[in-house]
């Protein structure tokens, strides 16, 4: 790459940013200058948005963005603005929902939009562009010619695009028919059927490749079925959960899921490690062993687990946000191999066990090298080979270590260490709860310190911020930031209770309702009501790569709700499911996490909190731990807890240690007995199966 003096991105936080700050492009960031300077110039907007693990993205840079000609035209022509779309969701969802409109398919990374210097209104619209015309693309420099001569001399037909686009945006969210519009589940069963209707029995997951894990959709089945009975819905999820645990998705050395697979097998990923992806995915699997004991599910657990404290837990307690998918220039070097540089590691008894699980026996499946993937189980290696199963464990996991020790002496793929607040929020739900349904006080540990690296540096003034790195917090937080936290401590307290975490959720949960409520129409909007001003102000439904805001909140809310028996949260949550009335009308499967808070809604969940001394809290949270249900949230509150809010003191601590259950405002009389009370959570569960 040739070096160029530093543009505008050079004191960015973002370090996809610092990726762009030597181009030769004039890039700024989003800013008002910027935007100001495009009006004064008269010169359309080149935006550009991507982050930093992006294979796709560092693709184009290098070809484009890294070229002087191109870049001289781009200077020539825009003013170009580089964005990372991890530190700026708001502009992301917007324009990847117009690029939608404009180019009639799903949008990607890198997005490159074409924007009118007055008011931001794309005019067009696509992804990656080649540096010349190849698989139905054009060159990316006579594309840059051709728009700018259509800004110019199509004004007219430009605006009435924008006219017809500003409507369209606006009808991607339709106005629930009314306030009081009736909840029944319906969506259940629909979400349901069509679930299973795209279901592949072969390999696992949902359609065809690229196949993305969709955690919201086995979250679904996993609780849909425990709750209903249904054995095909948790086998559905089971079975996927199985095979992306084997396939090469999963880093089977280091631990870790890629993001997405490029086949139907979980075979080939893009190597890219997102920490969204990897603490919804932690959750689920530790929901899945809990549910059926399979060792496999506790064995990823323990590996995701180790890897994220292990590479991406920041030495102040937050959580990095992702690996690149590159390394010396190359996707998925760091973790691919040559057959001989395996054998060479391993010795004589443990390569033809590890290369007949490991695919090492068969051709090669990555460009000429070997990408791991689990072919065979080590259960049928073992019987194929006449060894006892545990001994043919032991070594396979003997060979892991030592080739994970020999991986470690590559070039790493670069870290993106920024700090954001939704994707930590995201990571500690999962290692609290894999931490308290596993048993693993460390991982408790790790959420803990990942919490309180959030409350102490970026909520300032009672409001929220979204990204920190190098030192520096900022960006206004946006409504995944406060819901993915309010869930997420809401799961870090029922590991371990700390009355500070509970007033954080509380005061969470009110900027919400004060800054980021439709209170006309129901649920809630992506920005605050003082966010700065864009072409729309989006209020999100259904769930992508990441639950869906909205969702979130309804969840969320109704749980905190009924712990602190306020029913402002609740009745907010109410209104957020009917606002979301159109949208699972019309697919219902496309909003698994808003199911799961209707399900909620209409068999409101089990609240649990016990109160004693510490030793007993300990005995009686060792003594039901098996006892574990999706819809019951269980908290163990010392008796000498102070500041705890009017709702949640009422629940009071007596001589005998003692359980207050209820569901939903349905509350029993205190227990005071603990094989009553494991006794009393069975019946309600088998109640609630019925």
């Amino acid at each position: 790459m040739e070096m160029h003096n530093s543009n505008r991105l050079a004191d960015a936080t973002s370090p996809y940013l610092q990726q762009h700050a030597h181009n030769p492009v004039d890039w700024w960031p989003w800013c008002d200058e910027a935007l100001a300077t495009a009006r004064e110039q008269n010169k359309p907007i080149l935006l550009s948005i991507g982050y930093s693990a992006c294979h796709w993205c560092h693709v184009m840079a290098h070809e484009s963005f890294e070229d002087p000609a191109t870049a001289a035209v781009m200077n020539e022509l825009f003013i170009n603005i580089k964005v990372d779309r991890e530190e700026r969701p708001d502009l992301d969802r917007i324009y990847q929902s117009a690029h939608q409109l404009l180019a009639q398919r799903p949008g990607g990374w890198p997005l490159t939009v074409f924007l009118m210097p007055e008011d931001q209104m794309p005019f067009f619209a696509g992804t990656y562009f080649p540096p010349e015309q190849r698989h139905g693309l054009p060159a990316f420099v006579h594309l840059l010619r051709q728009v700018a001569r259509a800004y110019h001399e199509q004004g007219d037909a430009i605006a009435e695009q924008n006219r017809s686009l500003q409507q369209a945006l606006e009808r991607l969210e339709p106005v629930a028919s009314g306030s009081r519009q009736a909840l029944d589940d319906q969506p259940l069963h629909s979400a349901r059927q069509q679930l299973a209707q795209h279901f592949d029995a072969r390999d696992g997951g949902f359609g065809s490749a690229p196949k993305f894990p969709h955690p919201g959709n086995l979250d679904f089945l996993l609780r849909h079925g425990s709750d209903s009975g249904d054995d095909e819905a948790i086998q559905m999820a089971l079975f996927t959960l199985d095979r992306m645990a084997r396939g090469g998705m999963n880093d089977q050395l280091g631990g870790g899921f890629c993001r997405y697979s490029v086949d139907d097998q979980w075979m080939i990923p893009h190597f890219e490690k997102m920490l969204y992806d990897n603490g919804q995915l932690l959750a689920l699997y530790a929901d899945a062993w809990a549910l059926s004991g399979e060792p496999l599910y506790r064995e990823t657990c323990e590996q995701t687990a180790a890897w994220v404290m292990r590479e991406m837990q920041s030495p102040e307690g937050g959580y990095y946000a992702s690996l690149d998918a590159d390394s010396e220039g190359e996707e998925g070097r760091f973790y691919v191999w040559e057959r001989d540089e395996i054998r060479d590691q391993l010795d004589t008894v443990e390569y033809p066990l590890f290369a007949a699980v490991y695919g090492l026996d068969r051709p090669a499946n990555f460009e000429g090298r070997w990408h791991l993937h689990g072919y065979r189980t080590p259960e049928q290696v073992a019987r194929s080979s006449e060894m006892d199963a545990t001994e043919v464990s032991r070594l396979l996991a003997a060979a892991r270590a030592k080739l994970l020790a020999h991986r470690e002496k590559r070039v790493r793929p670069g870290r993106d260490e920024k700090i954001l607040t939704s994707w930590n929020a995201l990571m500690i739900r999962g290692m609290a709860r894999a931490g308290r349904l596993l048993e693993r006080p460390d991982w408790i540990d790790s959420a803990s310190r990942a919490l309180d690296f959030i409350r102490h540096t970026l909520w300032r003034g009672g409001r929220l911020l979204a990204s920190y790195k190098d030192g520096k917090a900022h960006l206004p937080a946006y409504l995944d930031d406060h819901a993915y936290l309010i869930d997420a401590i809401l799961e870090l307290l029922q590991a371990r209770w700390r009355s500070d975490d509970l007033a954080f959720a509380s005061d969470l949960a009110q900027v919400l309702l004060t800054h980021f409520e439709d209170r006309e129409h129901g649920g809630f909007y992506f920005t605050a009501d003082d966010h700065e001003r864009l072409i729309h102000r989006p209020k999100p439904f259904s769930d992508d790569a990441m639950p869906a805001g909205n969702s979130v909140a309804a969840f969320a809310l109704q749980r905190l709700g009924h712990l602190l028996g306020n029913t402002a949260y609740t009745d907010a949550a109410t209104r957020t499911l009917r606002a979301a009335g159109p949208h699972l009308a019309a697919m219902a499967y496309a909003h698994p996490t808003l199911l799961t808070a209707l399900q909620e809604h209409l068999q409101p969940p089990e609240t649990l909190v016990v109160r004693g001394t510490p030793e007993a809290l300990t005995d009686w949270r060792s003594a039901l731990a098996g006892n574990n249900a999706p819809h019951r949230s269980a908290y163990f509150i010392d008796a000498d807890a102070r500041g705890l809010p009017e709702g949640l003191a009422a629940r009071r601590p007596m001589a005998l240690t003692t359980a207050y259950l209820c569901q939903g405002s349905r509350c029993l009389p205190p227990i005071q007995d603990l094989a009553t009370l494991a006794d009393t959570l069975g019946k309600e569960t088998a109640k609630n199966v019925e």
